[in-house]
């Protein structure tokens, strides 16, 4: 076996064993296939495709590549949750200890932002003491002592995954839905979760912008985890526009503590009441998705989730009880008013989640450092009413100098009409 044939082989529209695969990987990680052969089956697989089961086999080899988390020892069984990311996208923050509130344990790795906000972590760090670098022993302690923890993947998870994307990220081999499907999925299946919930976004700050795409991408996924022997539901919803009000770090988190006390946005509640009903039917904790949604409800109106969430913060070095303070406050705020009356139209994802990354909320590159305290307050969402004057949305700013240029910014990402747009829903599909 070797690196030359199976380049040849998947160039002319071949199709590869699970043991050539296998071979490949392993070999890349070992250093014995060189990267600009493995570039060049990329570019390979990325023209001619990969099939279902050649897709699987890519997933298990990437998850075989490194450490895989043993929960052995903890109540089972164990679900998951994946999101492939948005703006205002703080659904973990609530989600996990919701679920974990209904008595489903969840042991959950998360990653950092780049491109649009913070990730997870970014955003659990805002909280002052909080520690994402858990040890294992650690990791299955405390999600067997209080249900819930959430940490950093470990260097040691999938380096297949890492070495893999940054060629895929120089050689134009990003925008394949089998390889995005395998790289997100192995990371997921090293987890070691049972089952496992995807969030699949589509719209303009998403990845998947085309409904079509974020279609096929969580069919192939769902198929990935079934073939892997894991439960699997995938509900592919909106990101249009951003998901609450809140982008940024700190911001987020405020607005996930008041959605865990019953309040927040609605679309924020709501989306996190589904993803847990799904979760608790594939956890046995409840006979059905809609008896998960209403069981999530009601963790959320008694004040049970808002508990565990302050157990997971004061379990990982934060203040006990934590209500919000000593979250960072930035020293400038300034509104961004309506130029005309109308409707909101369109309030563009993607324009806002970079405008937040410039403000210092998200990363361009891997080595910037993240403010915890700068972001945007979202006033007025697509389909509201506006006059001449209202507030649009505030701007949390690190400097006063910055405050012409992103307001300027912000009213550029808005679109006001005369007439109301169509509703978009918040699911689109669920798998």
């Amino acid at each position: 076996m070797n690196a030359y044939d199976l380049i040849a082989r998947k160039r002319d529209g071949g199709r590869h064993s699970d043991e050539e695969i296998r071979w490949l990987i392993d070999g890349f990680v070992a250093g014995r296939v060189p990267d600009y052969q493995m570039s060049a089956w990329l570019m390979a697989a990325y023209l001619r495709s990969l099939d279902a089961g050649e897709t699987l086999a890519l997933t298990m080899a990437m998850t075989n590549s490194g450490t895989v988390i043993d929960l052995s020892g903890l109540p089972r069984p164990i679900v998951d949750k994946h999101s492939t990311g948005g703006v205002g996208d703080k659904t973990t923050l609530v989600l996990a200890p919701l679920v974990a509130a209904r008595g489903l344990p969840v042991a959950k790795m998360s990653g950092r932002g780049l491109g649009h906000t913070g990730g997870t972590l970014d955003k659990l760090e805002s909280i002052p003491g909080l520690r994402v670098d858990l040890t294992p022993d650690q990791f299955r302690d405390q999600v067997a002592r209080i249900g819930v923890a959430v940490i950093a993947q470990s260097a040691e998870v999938v380096p297949a995954d890492r070495l893999l994307y940054a060629l895929r990220d120089v050689t134009a081999t990003v925008e394949s839905i089998p390889l995005i499907a395998a790289s997100i999925m192995c990371k997921k299946l090293a987890a070691g979760a049972d089952a496992i919930v995807l969030d699949v976004k589509t719209g303009s700050g998403a990845f998947m912008r085309d409904l079509d795409d974020a279609l096929e991408l969580a069919r192939v996924m769902v198929s990935i985890g079934r073939g892997a022997g894991r439960g699997m539901a995938a509900l592919v919803t909106d990101m249009d526009g951003p998901l609450g009000s809140a982008i940024g770090n700190a911001l987020e988190v405020r607005e996930a503590l008041a959605t865990l006390a019953g309040g927040g946005p609605p679309d924020l509640a709501e989306l996190c009441v589904l993803l847990a009903g799904q979760m608790l039917r594939l956890g046995s904790r409840a006979a059905s998705a809609e008896d998960g949604a209403q069981m999530a409800r009601r963790a959320l109106d008694d004040g049970s989730a808002l508990q565990v969430f302050q157990s997971l913060v004061a379990a990982q070095g934060g203040p006990d009880g934590f209500t919000g303070e000593g979250l960072a406050e930035a020293p400038v705020r300034r509104d961004v008013v309506a130029p005309q009356g109308g409707w909101i139209a369109h309030l563009d994802a993607l324009a806002l989640g970079m405008l937040a990354r410039d403000m210092g909320a998200g990363r361009a590159v891997k080595t910037d450092q993240i403010n915890p305290a700068v972001g945007i307050d979202v006033r007025r969402k697509a389909g509201d009413e506006v006059r001449a004057g209202d507030i649009l949305a505030t701007l949390h700013l690190a400097r006063a100098d910055q405050a012409e240029q992103f307001a300027g910014r912000y009213r550029d990402a808005v679109t006001i009409g005369a007439e109301p747009p169509p509703p978009r829903p918040l699911v689109h599909a669920v798998l």
